[in-house]
């Protein structure tokens, strides 16, 4: 919040706790309804639900989508039912879905129960929908016209009934089976003569998208194409409704999370980190720390096999970590650009041999870099004998050359057989490699200094 918007929320609050109501409803009225919310989110559960009851009505509909889930659940299971409904029948359709997707079942059957038939029914059919489907997350209040109207049928159309439309800036033009046709803009309306037909100056090169396509497909497109809404159809190219850049910068958000979580070996979670318990969020990163635990016994059993060699050259010893630590890191390198590639539609599949073959160009200029550099700490600073700093150096190339291999083919692998590349981020990788660098590392030794001695 911005200095102003923080005086904002804190005269709200004293307000609230010197009872001056009126004035309270006063100043909401001169508040963004975000920064109405944000103060709600704040509060303890009882003074949000005051603060909610307290507010102008003609604020409810535009501040309760912008709660967060626990606040928004709290206040429609603290009203009545026939205030909770009513609630629901303001909020756009999609906004009112959302609400009620989070709602134990027998309250969502109570409130659609007590809405109005059209809410009952736009509600009803957006969940039908997949979970992270564009059908999921879409409006079904946008502005559609007819081809065979007039540009003064369409504006008087526009002024009747664009409140109850999420967005009047791009309207539809459907024909009498509500197929779409194409679109045409405010903009462009406003200037074109009063008798010119819809469907002449419609643009007909429509992008839609299919109720059932992934959620993160449509912000992909809607980043390449640069829009702010775009049409959902169903099978038969019938208009169903619109998605909007306000839901797409949600999902956006949604899948980054997702993303993130996944590359940090955490099952991922709806939930803020401030609103996941203790018990939920030991749940969520558990199972993974488990196998990578497990996983890493390799690790064990590879020192153990090559006892011998560590016994008479201990001195290996204390370049195990950077080993390891630089293997794995190299590899992350390598994942989280693959990764964030293959999630901007950067990078196929049948790219794979040219990727693969681009990351060990570059991971030997990295590991010749860094050997070299290394090679001369090894000499000058910790004076260790020329066959054990070229034991050491050899290995930086190889296992680092094999890191950023494995770093770009896991993810693109994972891709292709229809799992989330995130999984084999980081974590994964550096387990694999911290095994193949200690292989590797003990082999050379075994045979280099063996050969010196």
């Amino acid at each position: 919040m911005s200095q102003e918007q923080k005086d904002h929320a804190d005269l709200l609050l004293r307000l609230m706790e010197t009872r001056q109501y009126g004035k309270l409803r006063e100043e909401a009225l001169e508040m963004n309804p975000a920064d109405i919310a944000a103060v709600m989110d704040g509060l303890e559960d009882e003074e949000s639900l005051k603060l909610f009851r307290i507010l102008p009505k003609s604020l409810v509909a535009d501040v309760f989508p912008l709660m967060d889930d626990d606040t928004q659940q709290f206040i429609i299971m603290s009203l009545s039912t026939r205030e909770a409904s009513n609630i629901i029948d303001n909020l756009m359709a999609d906004d009112a879905a959302d609400v009620l997707e989070e709602m134990p079942a027998n309250v969502v059957k109570r409130l659609l129960a007590n809405a109005s038939p059209e809410t009952r029914h736009d509600v009803n059919m957006l969940l039908q929908y997949p979970e992270d489907s564009a059908g999921s997350v879409m409006t079904v209040e946008f502005m559609d016209l007819k081809a065979r109207m007039t540009v003064e049928q369409a504006i008087t159309r526009i002024r009747r009934i664009g409140l109850d439309s999420e967005t009047v800036n791009i309207c539809y033009v459907l024909d009498e089976t509500r197929q779409l046709l194409g679109t045409v803009a405010l903009r462009y309306l406003l200037i074109q003569d009063n008798d010119a037909l819809i469907g002449d100056i419609m643009n007909e090169n429509v992008i839609s998208i299919n109720t059932t396509t992934d959620q993160e497909e449509a912000a992909r497109l809607f980043q390449k194409y640069d829009f702010t809404a775009m049409p959902v159809v169903d099978h038969e190219n019938r208009l169903v409704g619109i998605i909007t850049i306000d839901d797409i910068i949600d999902i956006m958000q949604e899948e980054t999370t997702e993303d993130i979580e996944k590359m940090a070996a955490i099952i991922p979670t709806e939930k803020p980190y401030m609103k996941t318990g203790i018990l939920d969020t030991y749940k969520k990163r558990i199972p993974w720390l488990l196998f990578l635990m497990l996983s890493a016994t390799f690790t064990g059993s590879i020192i153990t096999r090559f006892e011998s060699a560590l016994s008479a050259y201990v001195v290996l010893t204390a370049y195990i970590p950077m080993l390891m630590d630089t293997a794995g890191n190299a590899g992350s390198q390598a994942s989280v650009s693959i990764i964030r590639g293959l999630s901007l539609n950067e990078i196929e599949f049948r790219s794979l041999f040219i990727v693969v073959w681009k990351e060990i160009r570059v991971a030997v200029m990295c590991g010749v870099t860094l050997a070299a550099a290394n090679f001369v700490k090894l000499q000058v600073v910790d004076r260790l004998p020329m066959t054990v700093a070229l034991v050491v150096c050899i290995t930086l190339v190889v296992v680092i050359t094999f890191a950023k291999t494995i770093g770009c083919v896991l993810p693109m692998v994972a891709n292709r057989i229809g799992f989330d590349p995130a999984v084999m981020a980081s974590p994964l990788i550096t387990t694999i490699v911290d095994a193949v660098a200690l292989l590797v590392y003990f082999t050379l030794a075994t045979n280099i200094l063996h050969l010196a001695v």
